[in-house]
């Protein structure tokens, strides 16, 4: 879930090039499975569970648009967790960005539903899109873009080997640094 009792500032983080991927595994109980046409309603409802949308039709409406077009990079790029009765309870994708002409590696969209959080399946979603990341891209920097209201998942992305950018962005993400850090301090004591 956002914590959105905080101020909202854009953070931009990067995991170097050469740095390892950590091996966390998922529960017993729960697996790994690739988008396939028509889960596209499952990466909403997941995505507007933790308030990333208003709701599960915009979530799905955005989906459409910006990634449904790609569908043969869908299947190998968007994951989800399945818990035993082979539900999706989360869900990440790892995509890319344009800069300046360039195609950074990227995170986009991580979430587990509210009711699976805090039981190590967020860090093995993470290191399991890392992993595909390095597969389709090779070794390279990834970059993602997120907010304060995400502290959670930005103490996720640090234990896996990101760091928060100080000045650098990519794409056409701000990076608000300077505001964003004193809650970050606060709720991550970083």
């Amino acid at each position: 879930m956002l914590d959105k009792s905080i101020p909202y500032f854009n953070v931009i983080m990067k995991r170097p090039a050469g740095t390892p991927i950590p091996n966390f595994l998922l529960p017993e109980g729960y697996s790994f499975a690739w988008f396939t046409e028509g889960k596209e309603q499952q990466w909403a409802e997941i995505e507007a569970s933790v308030s990333e949308f208003l709701n599960t039709d915009d979530a799905l409406n955005y989906f459409r648009i910006e990634y449904l077009p790609f569908l043969s990079e869908l299947k190998q790029r968007v994951l989800f967790i399945q818990n035993e009765k082979g539900n999706e309870v989360g869900t990440i994708t790892g995509w890319w960005n344009m800069t300046e002409g360039k195609r950074d590696p990227s995170i986009h969209w991580f979430a587990v539903k509210k009711e699976y959080q805090n039981q190590g399946l967020g860090k093995a979603l993470v290191c399991e899109c890392l992993n595909r990341l390095s597969l389709l891209d090779g070794d390279n920097d990834i970059y993602l873009h997120t907010q304060t209201w995400s502290y959670k998942a930005i103490g996720i992305y640090l234990k896996v080997g990101f760091e928060i950018m100080k000045e650098e962005s990519f794409s056409q993400y701000n990076n608000d640094y300077e505001l964003a850090i004193p809650h970050l301090k606060k709720m991550l004591n970083i």
